[in-house]
């Protein structure tokens, strides 16, 4: 009897193996959940771990009324700290009852009903970054778990990871999600330390490329526990040679905006400029309750957000540096380029751009240029107005730590 006891139990266990195995084999991302760079708020820029159902509640009524929605802002990301220290007896994740006395259930809820998308924050390690239930050990538990809560969107951590093999561990998060069968975007917040863009393209819909950012131009904030933030032109120059690996539904993430955190407008515009000309997922960072007029007129300029929707999905690269003027260049569906001038200088400079002498080449997708033989039309996209062509040289004045963005149409 022990042994037919014994044969039945090894029978169910090698069973059991060789469907995990087959959802290891049938894993992976849900395919086509990104094909332009997501867009929308996450709660970690401002608020931290402070956050409770009347700020979601707050900020998708002001994400509709304002017209952050119907610009693309479609998705609300809880970042860390919706949750419990603890789990459940049944090992399952507690939405923290006192921030959440509704359920999450019905704060998810009341953004679907909104016409918004949902997003929650977890982390690949056995504790978050802040110190709640990391979803090492119970992956596929977790993913049921938000896929019963019908959330759209997963941002997956990189802290208390000692002795994890990043490819591996999100590897198994993307089967879990694949697995648990409800379609949700995937984001790997992974920093850039284990070069996420060489393999995450079958696992995520993107990943971050770097540390967190901080809002300032260019500098780097070091926290006491020994590591960095970076202004947002430090994490535009901080990986060479990787755009090659983004591109529609597999994203390189430059992290959450600064626009409307303490940064002047000008270095605002700069910032959101270089995060569309990057094709980078624009997600807002800032309270919308207190937001002014002058941020709220960036994030939804319509212009400079098809630059960051457009098809091709090709992130832009730096051209030429003249005098402290970076000239970014980013390839457009029907022969269009978007150029920008970045001041990244302390004082105002004269730009003197003559376009013959400036033909443009895109070494990794092979696109070109030849302003000899093409004349473009030039648009301001700040301004949504034609200002010439490409026959004459371009003459401006651009103010320290400005951006001139402009399109060419040919």
């Amino acid at each position: 009897m022990k042994k037919i006891i014994l044969g039945f139990l090894l029978s169910i266990s090698s069973f059991a193996f060789s469907q995990g195995n087959t959802h290891k084999q049938q894993g992976g991302k849900f395919e086509g959940l990104a094909m332009t760079p997501p867009m929308g708020w996450n709660s970690w820029n401002t608020f931290a771990t402070n956050i409770d159902e009347k700020l979601v509640k707050e900020t998708a009524d002001i994400m509709v009324s304002s017209g952050l929605a119907a610009a693309g802002y479609n998705y609300i990301v809880l970042d860390d700290g919706w949750m419990t220290h603890e789990r459940d007896a049944n090992g399952d994740l507690v939405p923290d009852p006192e921030k959440f006395p509704s359920g999450m259930k019905a704060l998810i809820d009341y953004v679907h009903n909104k016409g918004l998308k949902f997003g929650l924050y977890n982390c690949a390690g056995t504790k978050t970054c802040a110190g709640y239930p990391g979803t090492r050990g119970y992956e596929y538990q977790d993913a049921r778990f938000y896929a019963k809560l019908g959330i759209d969107f997963l941002k997956y951590d990189w802290c208390n990871t000692e002795g994890i093999t990043a490819k591996e561990a999100y590897a198994t998060m993307s089967n879990a999600l694949k697995t648990a069968g409800r379609p949700i975007v995937f984001s790997l917040c992974e920093w850039g330390d284990n070069q996420p863009w060489e393999w995450g393209k079958p696992i995520g819909n993107l990943w971050r490329i770097s540390g967190d950012i901080y809002p300032c131009f260019d500098c780097e904030f070091k926290h006491p526990e020994n590591w960095s933030s970076w202004g947002f032109m430090k994490i535009a120059d901080m990986r060479k040679d990787i755009r090659k690996y983004s591109g529609p539904d597999h994203w390189n993430d430059f992290d959450m905006m600064e626009v409307g955190n303490e940064m002047n407008d000008t270095e605002d515009k700069t910032h959101f400029a270089m995060w569309c000309m990057l094709s980078s997922p624009l997600f807002t960072g800032n309270d919308y309750r207190k937001m002014s007029k002058e941020t709220l007129a960036i994030l939804t300029n319509k212009e400079l957000l098809s630059v960051n929707q457009d098809k091709l999905g090709i992130q832009g690269f730096k051209s030429a540096i003249l005098d402290g003027v970076e000239v970014w260049v980013k390839p457009l569906s029907d022969g269009a380029w978007a150029v920008s001038f970045v001041n990244r200088t302390e004082t105002s400079k004269k730009v003197n751009f003559d376009w013959k002498k400036n033909n443009i080449k895109d070494a990794d997708f092979g696109y070109e240029a030849d302003f000899s033989k093409t004349i473009f039309k030039i648009k301001d996209l700040w301004e949504n107005k034609e200002i010439g062509n490409t026959k004459k040289a371009f003459v401006a004045e651009i103010a320290s730590h400005d951006v001139i963005a402009l399109k060419l149409i040919p």
